[in-house]
């Protein structure tokens, strides 16, 4: 009879959730990952596409890199021989020493991001490039860094956020621009609908979230400004604003207050779409607080998401849901909330001049003949940054040095001269701090990782060693980093204990965000406008600004995450392209109809940057003149060998050289009369 043992980890992956996972190995060889059922958030069950991944392509040797590779045919050619070790660093080691002799660190290009969210495998490569002097290509600029910024203008920081425990003592929760039911189902289901709150969504799909919530403000893209001033205004007429809060603690408010008058209900409505009267109602209901606001980082992707963002940011600050109870906002909670130094985890000493660029300027970037190197580790830019037709290009130079550190063979590795196999978060210990809850979990080592598959961290080791360095910063081991990490955000915490929990709250008791009004900005207090706003390239202060509609025969394109897919991550397992195969893209019906589209056509959908064929569904949860197509699938999967960011012409926010993704304006037209097989409602990223 066979025997079962089971090992509590934690998945790292780019998701809020931040789960419990629980390794069951039966004494036969068979291997199931499941939910782990002591998990606050997971409770005994893993999201759909994890759950898949996690049981297919992620534990399938024939698919997982396992020995380095070095390329032999053209770029892109795919063509690659397996080397070991040795050879694949030696000769990286003395390609990279030739460039930094002759350009120095800034012919090197480092670009990564959540590929693992994990503290030791996300953050220590990061002490080879600060110590070569590399130019690190911004993460956030692809995702959050508008949000960021406008948050630490307004408020001294953008990762303090409320802490989820205190939902109980809420009155409102309010959750603007975030689809937790695709990027949070855990949350979605067990925090946001577990507890006996009124919610608030705001956003312009009528996703899973939106349509169990007790109010859905179903805005038009970029209008978000002008619905929180649609909403401060009827909570001034209401007599609801906190003066004495705002009197105490902000800075700026006249600058608003001058503004609100002509937000009328009537000018709200058609600013935005969303009928007056439920502009109303949310109104009175989040400032009939305590509420929680939770900012997703969905709506500052746009033209004005700096403005955008500043400007829901005055509703906490407005009716005094700040430093009390069940109040606060939520962006994410960083790694600082539970003391833990990301400076140490990335030494940042090492380099004294740090260089870095936008996504959005990438591909410009690596057409530029100065720049001799490129490492990606932890993202696949081939499919999922800005400018794609272009980038690809670039990315095919033979005189560019490209290393690529992956578990897959992803597009971006096929143009590689180099690739290393990654081991998963299933094979070395590490430390997960979710982003939403202030936890602190283990990843603990569960399986081997396939043939000679290494975590980041030792790559980089063995690379620093091959290179003659000798900081010991790039030699720590990860047993030593790990302990460093608990002792800063827990003392007298080890590993093996926090392995046995799985999950711990760093705090006994529900934290209070900004409980003692202590902002850090300059002034100490809220700052709603001023100098420091036009130094960063805003304007004095926010305004109802509306972003212009699509011109006749244009849509607005929204390429958020798919509940199927992380980012790009799962999107060559063979279960879930089953499930991505039926549609590519959604419309409003009476759109359709207007231009003799059916349901599962062919369109050639075109923006400036370029064109791809899509396949199209009908759904009534898109607002007209919106065409939703999710991000993440990989390119060479396509027949067209590309993806949603063949459109992106990589334009950039009104803040932080961020990306305005959801500003994008597209045509369709089809392509021939023919038509898919039925779409299956199991395809759609708005099913419950």
């Amino acid at each position: 009879m066979s025997t079962q043992t089971s090992i509590k980890t934690t998945c790292p992956r780019d998701c809020y959730d931040a789960c419990g996972v629980l390794v069951k190995m039966a004494s036969d060889g068979g291997v199931s990952i499941v939910g782990d059922p002591d998990h606050d958030m997971a409770r005994g069950k893993l999201c759909g596409k994890c759950s898949i991944a996690y049981n297919g392509v992620w534990r399938d040797k024939s698919e997982r890199l396992s020995r380095p590779l070095k390329r032999v045919g053209p770029k892109g050619s795919g063509e690659f021989i397996p080397v070991s070790w040795d050879a694949a660093l030696d000769e990286i080691a003395e390609r990279l020493k030739t460039i930094l002799n002759i350009g120095g660190g800034k012919a090197v290009l480092q670009t990564h991001y959540t590929g693992t969210c994990s503290l030791v495998a996300g953050s220590f490569p990061l002490r080879f490039f600060n110590r070569i002097g590399a130019t690190e290509v911004d993460p956030d600029t692809v995702c959050n860094k508008a949000g960021h910024a406008a948050l630490q203008l307004v408020y001294g920081e953008s990762t303090r956020g409320f802490d989820p425990r205190t939902i109980g003592s809420s009155h409102c929760v309010l959750v603007w621009g975030a689809n937790p039911s695709a990027s949070a189902p855990h949350v979605h289901e067990h925090w946001l609908f577990g507890h006996r709150v009124p919610t608030i969504v705001v956003d312009p799909i009528r996703h899973a979230t939106a349509a169990r919530a007790d109010i859905h403000l179903q805005l038009f893209p970029g209008t978000d400004a002008a619905l929180a001033f649609a909403l401060l205004a009827v909570i001034k007429k209401a007599g609801r604003l906190d003066k004495a809060f705002i009197d105490a603690f902000c800075q700026g408010w006249e600058t608003i207050e001058s503004q609100l008058d002509a937000c009328t209900l009537e000018w709200g409505e058609a600013a935005t779409g969303v009928p007056a009267d439920l502009i109303e109602k949310a109104a009175l209901m989040y400032s009939n607080g305590p509420s929680l606001l939770w900012m997703g980082q969905g709506f500052q992707r746009q033209r004005y998401g700096g403005n955008a963002m500043r400007s829901v940011a005055l509703l906490p600050a407005a009716t005094g849901n700040i430093g009390k109870l069940g109040a606060g906002f939520l962006y994410l909670n960083g790694w600082d909330t539970r003391g833990v130094d990301g400076a140490y985890l990335a030494a940042s000493h090492l380099n004294a001049e740090p260089s870095s660029i936008s996504h959005m300027d990438l591909a410009s970037r690596i057409e530029d003949p100065s720049i001799k190197a490129l490492f990606t580790w932890n993202n696949n830019i081939a499919a999922s940054s800005p400018e794609q037709k272009r980038l690809r290009k670039a990315l095919a130079r033979e005189d560019l040095l490209q290393v690529t550190i992956d578990l897959f063979q992803t597009d971006t590795a096929d143009l590689a001269d180099f690739v290393l196999p990654a081991a998963s978060f299933l094979e070395f210990d590490d430390v997960v701090m979710s982003y939403f809850n202030h936890t602190l979990s283990a990843q603990a080592q569960a399986l081997p990782s396939p043939g000679e598959a290494l975590p980041n961290q030792e790559i980089f080791r063995r690379l620093a060693q091959k290179m003659g360095l000798t900081e010991p910063e790039l030699f720590e081991t990860d047993k030593e980093i790990i302990a460093s990490i608990l002792s800063q955000a827990q003392p007298g915490l080890n590993f093996e204990s926090l392995a046995a929990k799985g999950t711990v709250n760093t705090s006994a008791d529900p934290t209070i965000q900004f409980e003692n009004h202590d902002f850090k900005t300059p002034s100490g207090k809220i700052e709603i406008s001023g100098k420091r706003f036009v130094e960063a390239g805003l304007p004095f202060a926010p305004s109802p600004i509306v972003e212009d509609r699509p011109l006749t025969g244009e849509f607005r394109m929204l390429s958020p995450a798919s509940e199927w897919l992380m980012n790009s991550s799962y999107a060559n397992d063979g279960k879930i392209l089953r499930r991505l195969k039926f549609c590519d893209a959604w419309l409003n019906p009476l759109d359709a109809a207007a231009v003799g589209v059916t349901d599962g056509s062919l369109l050639q959908v075109s923006s400036k940057a370029g064109s791809i064929e899509l396949r199209i569904g009908l759904s009534s949860d898109i607002p007209q003149g919106v065409l939703l197509a999710p991000k993440g699938q990989w390119p060479k999967s396509s027949a067209s060998h590309a993806n949603i960011n063949i459109l992106n012409p990589g334009e950039k926010s009104d803040l932080a050289q961020s990306c305005a993704v959801h500003s994008i304006n597209v045509s369709i037209a089809t392509t021939s009369p023919r038509v898919v097989d039925a779409l299956q409602t199991e395809s759609s990223p708005l099913a419950d």
